[in-house]
């Protein structure tokens, strides 16, 4: 059995752009609107859900270390989450928070359970969000495969995946953000 324990992708593999020829029309508004990803679904749904994976301390993949700035090796938090809308897995969503920024400005990620992480975000003034970025995740990186796992039973997953994230910053401090699409997600309207 193959072990896929990292990410292959480098903070340089993620683009500032989708591009116009790999990206499916209906999938490049997700990729670009830089609002509330959760407003946006919940707008166009009836019922939407978030099912909360996993909330603990973690190692992060190697990018998400070096554009969160933390030494190897370091632990952060991580949340993991899939969204749903009118019942169906639309998003897989993985945040990442150096330990030592879970006091003090982002105290609300450690008691957020169930509850949409987009929400809170949006709602403080205070909290400024850095550009999207966006990738196309495939076999070779350690989120496509966990969406694998996930999703094991329940979807055929495509060769590639569409993912987006950013860095939200409060008081100088970082939270990453990162946002995989999956393919139920085009059941929704733009």
């Amino acid at each position: 059995m193959i072990r896929y324990a990292r990410s292959h992708s480098r903070r340089d593999d993620w683009l500032a752009h989708p591009p116009r020829a790999t990206v499916r029309p209906a999938l490049r508004p997700w990729l670009i609107d830089a609002g509330s990803l959760t407003a946006r679904i919940r707008a166009r749904c009836a019922h939407f859900e978030v099912d909360v994976i996993r909330q603990a301390p973690a190692r992060p993949h190697p990018d998400e270390a070096d554009l969160l700035g933390l030494r190897p090796g370091e632990r952060c938090w991580l949340r993991e989450v899939l969204l749903y809308a009118d019942g169906v897995a639309v998003v897989y969503a993985r945040s990442v928070l150096p330990r030592h920024h879970l006091r003090g400005a982002w105290r609300l990620f450690h008691g957020i359970g169930a509850r949409p992480l987009g929400a809170a975000l949006f709602s403080d003034p205070r909290i400024a969000r850095q550009p999207l970025r966006c990738a196309q995740l495939d076999r070779r990186d350690a989120r496509y495969h966990r969406v694998m796992t996930l999703m094991s039973g329940q979807l055929r997953l495509p060769a590639r995946l569409w993912a987006r994230r950013s860095l939200f910053r409060l008081r100088g401090r970082a939270l990453l953000v990162s946002e995989v699409f999956l393919p139920d997600i085009l059941t929704l309207r733009p």
